[in-house]
């Protein structure tokens, strides 16, 4: 079965509010910006699940970030 999620994959970055930010610091923001945050949060959000299963915990909390 074809699935639009597996063509086109979510993103979890809201890109306009990172955007947003790096211009008020005075700075561009190139083109593979949004590969490269996305892969910064994927492995936070990964590293953050593992620590809370290790802690025997199913909820994520802000201090396993």
């Amino acid at each position: 079965m074809f699935s639009l999620f597996n063509f086109f994959p979510m993103s979890c970055v809201v890109m306009s509010k990172a955007k947003e930010k790096i211009k008020k610091a005075g700075m561009m923001t190139a083109s593979d910006c949004k590969d490269a945050l996305d892969g910064v949060l994927d492995n936070a959000i990964s590293a953050a699940c593992a620590r809370a299963k290790a802690n025997g915990r199913k909820t994520v909390r802000a201090t396993d970030f």
